[in-house]
């Protein structure tokens, strides 16, 4: 099985705070990969290095072969990152939006059409973007996450303070976009039903060190629970 991320003995510092200790994972292509622990574990700090946005104090990271320092451009030809504090141009419509982004991205009109799809606001799309809701806004710019087909999606807490309705919709088009277009995702979240639902393998991080690595049903039954709820409380002893 081909290897997207590829991640050995990750150390970050910020000042003499050390927010990664030696992180080491890796995640196959085509797989839902997750991130779990709680504020401050290092989920973030992975991500942005992973995304080229910052860069580690030392250890290796790779995408698709390509070492995150020394071929940031590469990399940056193969991904789509999603903050979780993303904004989006205010006075824009939605449709503007994705148009906009799609000509950043070099994508044709048909990838622009599907991105219009997955946003699914109807007629709100042609509203500006100043109007909507939290929900609408997390819903488009998921949207331009997937839209451009990138080979790995880094999402950060894609649902993060969704309701229920959006939160699913918003799952769905993760999943289904990411099986049909075999998009590798990394993606962090405090929701476990969420993890549970989406995620081939998660992995769980504890002071920037990985705690455990398996499947849902691997990890519930190596710590002898009935969800990963559970497992994260046993695991890290943490509150979710």
């Amino acid at each position: 099985m081909a290897i997207a991320v590829e991640i050995y003995d990750l150390i970050k510092f910020y000042g003499k705070v050390k927010a990664l200790d030696r992180l080491t994972f890796k995640v196959n292509e085509g797989e839902i990969f997750g991130l779990v622990g709680p504020n401050g574990a290092g989920k973030t700090t992975t991500l942005r290095i992973i995304a080229t946005l910052l860069k580690p104090s030392s250890g290796i990271v790779r995408v698709f072969g390509y070492n995150v320092i020394e071929k940031p451009g590469e990399v940056r030809k193969l991904i789509s990152y999603l903050p979780e504090e993303a904004g989006a141009y205010r006075f824009l419509t939605g449709k503007e939006y994705l148009e906009f982004m799609g000509k950043i991205y070099h994508i044709p009109r048909d990838f622009i059409e599907e991105g219009i799809e997955i946003a699914s606001l109807g007629g709100a799309i042609d509203r500006q973007i100043r109007t909507y809701s939290k929900g609408m806004k997390r819903r488009l710019l998921v949207a331009r996450a997937l839209m451009v087909k990138p080979r790995l999606a880094i999402l950060d807490e894609p649902t993060s303070g969704l309701d229920v309705a959006h939160a699913l919709y918003v799952r769905n088009a993760i999943r289904k976009y990411a099986k049909e277009y075999n998009v590798t995702v990394i993606l962090s979240s405090h929701n476990m039903l969420e993890v549970e639902y989406l995620c081939d393998r998660v992995a769980l991080v504890n002071e920037g060190r990985i705690v455990n690595i398996g499947t849902t049903e691997e990890l519930i039954k190596r710590y002898g629970v009935r969800n990963l709820e559970e497992v994260f409380i046993k695991a890290i002893g943490g509150v979710v």
